[in-house]
């Protein structure tokens, strides 16, 4: 494989699969670059939003495809926001305003406890029977107020107790290795060498 279209137009997102795939010598391409357009995500669980977008962009590009549905999952929020978690404060979509319901969301809530959730799917064409699959989770609390400048997304609610710090104070290489995506994205690769 010498190309992979990245079925994501988010630009943090993009970061991080750059970061993790550049070793491997795989050209890189977004579907923005491409001229394809988001696809819809009208699916209740991750795995079969993130398997849509795939074949949408593997079916629009004629290229392999890796795309990824991911989002924050609060125990006491009964799992939410879970896959609306890019919309959660509805459209359009603001990371802003996102972490400011889930403030509200959380007043008054001792249960802090919340995990990112991530599955990858890559297809090899659009009607690839066998995608491979990948998950990753990475455990914490939400904070009660947002710290640090790093990340994107609700990493300044995200607090770690291991190692003491926000996902937004995390270095890109420590958040390579600490978070869900790239827990996911380190056993989509050891499939890949096996394929």
């Amino acid at each position: 494989m010498k190309k992979l279209v990245i079925a994501s137009n988010n630009a943090g997102k993009l970061r991080e699969f750059q970061g993790m795939l550049a070793p491997l010598g795989i050209e890189v391409m977004t579907q923005a670059q491409l001229g394809i357009d988001e696809a819809e995500e009208p699916h209740c669980t991750f795995v079969e939003n993130a398997l849509a977008k795939a074949r949408h962009a593997s079916k629009a590009s004629g290229l392999p495809a890796l795309a990824d549905d991911s989002g924050i999952c609060v125990r006491a929020l009964g799992g939410a926001p879970g896959v609306w978690s890019a919309r959660y404060a509805g459209e359009p979509k603001s990371d802003t305003r996102n972490n400011e319901k889930l403030l509200h969301s959380m007043q008054g809530i001792t249960d802090r406890r919340a995990h990112y959730y991530c599955v990858l799917v890559l297809v090899q064409h659009a009607e690839d029977p066998q995608p491979l699959l990948a998950e990753g989770e990475w455990h914490g609390e939400i904070a009660h107020a947002e710290r640090g400048e790093g990340g994107f997304g609700y990493d300044p609610l995200f607090w770690l107790p291991e190692p003491g710090k926000m996902s937004s104070e995390l270095t890109p290489g420590e958040k390579a290795v600490l978070g869900h995506r790239g827990k996911a994205m380190k056993i989509l690769l050891q499939k890949l060498k096996t394929v």
